[in-house]
């Protein structure tokens, strides 16, 4: 458990301050920012990158920042400031690729990325047994003493087991 939860610290570092490069330069530069012209934003509601910078900045940047000073300093509520964080990378990224009607190799990476947070997340939920996880751990223990000889049951309260 200890490894994931430093593969998480990592992650969350890594995503926190790329997405703060990111936003800043889109804030700095809102038409220019890196490169980018503000013809990819075309078929988006936006003129330029300054309110997708904010965004950038603020939720994936400094939330991922938070999340991970909240995993070093062992916080009961990791779980689920990771999960926020996490499924707000992966919606990021889901929305960007429809905005700007284009996947690039980035995209995808940290997509990867996103739902590997996310994964990751759920098992620090799982086992850390908080709501709602402990109320689907106590479902599956009960449906493996109510049917110990079915095999999908079986299966998921023996995955539980190793993982939590």
């Amino acid at each position: 458990m200890k490894k994931l939860y430093k593969i998480m610290l990592f992650l969350h570092l890594f995503v926190g301050i790329g997405a703060m490069a990111g936003g800043s330069a889109a804030i700095i530069s809102p038409k220019l920012p890196m490169g980018m012209t503000v013809d990819t934003l075309k078929y988006s509601p936006f003129n330029n990158f300054l309110i997708p910078g904010i965004i950038l900045f603020v939720v994936l940047g400094i939330g991922n920042i938070f999340s991970a000073i909240m995993m070093f300093l062992k916080s009961k509520y990791q779980g689920y400031i990771s999960s926020v964080f996490s499924f707000a990378l992966v919606i990021w990224i889901i929305v960007q690729c429809i905005m700007l009607r284009t996947i690039v190799s980035l995209h995808v990476i940290f997509l990867i990325i996103g739902l590997i947070q996310s994964i990751i997340s759920i098992i620090i939920l799982f086992n850390q047994h908080i709501f709602p996880t402990n109320i689907i751990i106590n479902i599956i223990s009960k449906l493996s003493e109510k049917y110990p000889n079915n095999t999908i049951i079986k299966t998921i309260y023996t995955l539980g087991k190793k993982f939590i």
